[in-house]
């Protein structure tokens, strides 16, 4: 397999400050469907393909501890949608933040008795595609980090208006962060 990496983001303007930068990156849309499909799709175009993913983004805040001034690494994902019990997936590769665990699920979290649920399988932050990202690379074989901006805290007050204000300074404090501890995604 290259050494080479893929960087990822579910959003274009989680994306936006690596794509002034000229960073290459795939983004995938929103939700586990579009994560498991464009990632398993740009992993089987690569043909030798990466040596890694590293999945760059935001997340909403579910549990106590987590700030919105710093970026975490993901160390496990869970399901918070699934009706069936589904294993927790851990991720590995060297550890350059403050872990996190997440909980995927296909819904935009703004609801504090959902939030309440979700921090109850163990999870501090919630998104909509690292499981799915997390599950790709474990059946294909490619070692995946996951680095989260927490850019709400998924409650009541949380709207969509909300994570559309601060998405874009979100990917700038990415881009910081992946200069900072990430540098070779930069090249």
């Amino acid at each position: 397999m290259a050494d080479r990496t893929l960087l990822v983001f579910a959003h274009e303007d989680e994306a936006a400050a690596f794509a002034r930068a000229g960073v290459p990156h795939l983004v995938t849309g929103i939700g586990k469907v579009n994560a498991a499909l464009e990632l398993t799709r740009a992993l089987a175009d690569a043909g030798s393909g990466p040596g890694r993913v590293v999945v760059l983004g935001t997340a909403g805040i579910v549990a106590e501890g987590p700030r919105l001034d710093t970026v975490y690494q993901i160390s496990a994902a869970v399901q918070h949608d699934f009706s069936l019990p589904s294993p927790r997936l851990e991720l590995g590769g060297e550890v350059v933040a403050e872990p996190a665990i997440i909980a995927t699920g296909d819904v935009f979290v703004q609801d504090d008795a959902q939030r309440q649920r979700i921090a109850e399988l163990g999870a501090t932050l919630v998104d909509m595609e690292t499981y799915a990202y997390a599950h790709v690379c474990r059946r294909l074989g490619v070692p995946l980090q996951v680095f989260k901006s927490p850019s709400d805290f998924a409650d009541s007050s949380t709207t969509m208006d909300d994570w559309d204000g601060v998405v874009i300074s979100k990917s700038d404090q990415l881009l910081r962060f992946a200069g900072e501890r990430l540098p070779e995604l930069l090249g």
